[in-house]
């Protein structure tokens, strides 16, 4: 079992301590009960698979949640911009995979981060890239780390699990400067999959394209020592993890609608929610309109492809409770239209102008985006503990 030490939040600050109705709406909450819920659930579930778990910080954004959610203060962490290593480098962190392609013009600043003595490894699936990371190795004298990424399902990127030739290609092309540190892939189709079932299809499908890689690789004589996996849908689902040595999950500390109708999570363990004021009524038509517009949401509608569309999240009272099939149906830039659920015969809640919802994103990491900082609940308590600033931008 995880302890509750395992997975607290870092101490609050008692200074920020607020009430909802003190902050300006539209802003970003962010319920730690039920992110420590989320956190201690997957380092449960991993442990007797024996892997490690290097979250992915994209979701966050945030120093104080990054060390809710990582093993050590140090890391490991998987980031999705090279400014997130920068800016978790400065919190201390040094353990990193920059898990997008790498282009051979960010090298010049992955050197200048693994001299400040951050363990940064990039991730490649071409001979040039490799050849680029080589040579900018050599220029260094400092052999940069990087994991061939490997296809496991057509989602994206990669290098295919059974194209021996360019794999090794690209393992040979590397280690001429550089250093072969494993292979690395995204089970990114697990995000259409529904049921139990797909899911651990998906989850085995994505653990055998990389260990099957790292065979590959190992028979040619080449060192793999790291074998990464990720994705939220496939961590949670996957039954044997044999000859895996890490996991990478990041939307799972907060969780949204879309993991919800893919069935890795309920509705009430989304942790994140925007802070929203009723600014008006056209009763004629069943919408009470509030001051949170896509701009405050995203515009992300990952939930419209799925069994139930939820518009642009789904609507609750000022203390997290879900409405009965009340959805933020429509947005516009700064006005966001709450109406009932198509097809339901549920009425429209009584509430008035400056009354307070909280609004479930339909993806986390696209609507905390829109936003500056969190304010730090507990469950459904008003009070406003502290303020963690989270960052953007590349």
């Amino acid at each position: 079992m995880v302890s509750e030490a395992e997975t607290s939040v870092p101490e609050q600050d008692e200074s920020a301590a607020a009430s909802l109705g003190d902050l300006e709406t539209p802003c970003l909450l962010l319920d730690t009960d039920r992110m420590n819920r989320n956190i201690g659930r997957l380092r449960e579930r991993l442990a007797p698979l024996g892997v490690s778990l290097r979250p992915h910080l994209k979701t966050a954004k945030s120093v104080e949640v990054a060390r809710a959610v990582m093993t050590t203060p140090q890391g490991p962490a998987t980031v999705s911009t090279l400014k997130e290593a920068q800016f978790f480098a400065d919190a201390g962190i040094n353990d990193i995979i920059y898990a997008v392609g790498i282009a051979p013009w960010k090298l010049a600043k992955v050197i200048e981060l693994r001299k400040r003595g951050v363990n940064l490894a990039v991730v490649l699936d071409t001979i040039e890239q490799a050849q680029a990371v080589a040579a900018a190795s050599r220029g260094a004298g400092d052999a940069i780390p990087a994991l061939i990424e490997i296809d496991c399902d057509g989602h994206r990127s990669g290098v295919l699990p059974g194209d021996k030739d360019r794999l090794i290609a690209i393992g040979k092309a590397l280690v001429e400067g550089g250093e072969l540190r494993g292979v690395l892939t995204h089970a990114g189709g697990s995000y259409s999959a529904r049921g139990a079932e797909a899911l651990a299809r998906c989850a085995e499908q994505e653990r055998r394209s990389v260990v099957d890689a790292a065979a590959i690789l190992r028979e040619a004589g080449l060192p793999c020592p790291v074998v990464s996996v990720g994705s939220t849908p496939t961590a949670h689902n996957a039954a044997d993890l044999s000859g895996v040595t890490e996991v990478r999950a990041g939307v799972f500390v907060f969780f949204d609608l879309v993991m919800a109708g893919v069935g890795i999570c309920q509705i009430d363990d989304i942790a994140i929610s925007v802070l929203a004021t009723v600014i008006g009524h056209q009763r004629e038509k069943g919408w009470i309109l509030v001051d949170a517009g896509w701009m405050a949401m995203s515009q992300d509608r990952g939930t419209a492809k799925q069994e139930i569309n939820q518009g642009y999240g789904v609507v609750c009272d000022s203390s997290g409770r879900p409405y009965d099939d009340l959805i933020l149906a429509d947005a516009n830039q700064e006005h966001g239209i709450i109406m009932v659920r198509p097809g339901s015969q549920k009425s429209l809640p009584d509430l008035k102008i400056g009354d307070r919802v909280r609004i479930l994103p339909n993806h986390a990491c696209a609507t905390g985006a829109q936003h500056r900082s969190y304010h730090v609940v507990h469950g459904a308590s008003d009070i406003v503990e502290a303020e963690w600033q989270r960052f953007g931008g590349w």
